[in-house]
């Protein structure tokens, strides 16, 4: 049976949000025109968020488990999940539903006659409803510049964990991922311009949540993965992504 729609939720040591974020995926979904599927990827969690997810496919058909042997990091989850996905739209969201779900119908709507489009937390019309520390905002705003100077690409907020994907444009694009950490977000986009795909950007409601999994060390190696990414794949040539 073809699908609509596959969201893939990549999840380390999410045991306490993970069964909430299952059931309000689900139980807005049944309420949409849509044939889906979930797709978990326990990142190699010492909790139980295997178990959760395990007991939670138990009762709905719809779920497909993924799990890493060890912590290799979002965006090796990330494009497991994708890579998994049957779906004709990918969906990646984070398992703390930082983004509600209920923002979908923006992205469902912009996606029309395009390639992709990233939920955005610093465009005019954005609604942050929870603000991160002010040295975590502090951070993304100078990760956001380092990124703009680094790769050329003219978002403005590549890390938002929301992004709506057209899966067939975008398996080359996730075939090649190298980046593990939290810059993959990056490189979706960077070899998504390579190969001329479109992508929009657009406001969305954002929250954040406490427990946040993003830590001082891996923010500081992603700033290392901003010029990785332009080292492994900066001299291909292809147009700019119109954002």
């Amino acid at each position: 049976m073809s699908l609509d729609l596959s969201v893939v939720i990549p999840a380390y040591n999410e045991e306490e949000r993970l069964p909430a974020a299952l059931s309000r995926i689900k139980s807005y979904l049944d309420r949409q025109s849509l044939e889906y599927e979930i797709v978990v990827v326990d990142d190699g969690s010492v909790d139980g968020t295997l178990e959760m997810a395990e007991e939670f496919r138990s009762n709905l058909a719809r779920i497909i488990v993924l799990s890493n042997d060890s912590n290799r990091g979002k965006g090796f989850s990330a494009k497991r999940g994708f890579l998994a996905a049957s779906g004709d739209l990918v969906l990646l969201t984070d398992a703390d539903l930082s983004a509600p779900i209920e923002e979908f119908g923006k992205l469902w709507a912009a996606v029309r006659g395009i390639d992709g489009v990233i939920g955005s937390r610093a465009l005019r019309g954005s609604e942050i409803f929870a603000h991160q520390s002010f040295f975590r905002e502090l951070s993304g705003k100078f990760f956001n510049l380092m990124m703009r100077l680094i790769t050329g690409l003219n978002f403005h907020d590549t890390q938002c964990g929301f992004k709506l994907f057209r899966r067939e444009p975008f398996l080359p694009v996730f075939r090649d991922l190298q980046i593990e950490g939290f810059a993959f977000d990056v490189e979706i986009l960077f070899l998504a311009r390579q190969r001329g795909l479109r992508v929009a950007e657009i406001p969305v409601r954002w929250g954040d949540a406490e427990g946040t999994r993003v830590r001082l060390l891996q923010g500081a190696r992603s700033f290392l993965e901003l010029v990785a990414i332009r080292l492994r794949h900066g001299r291909r040539g292809g147009r700019d992504l119109k954002s």
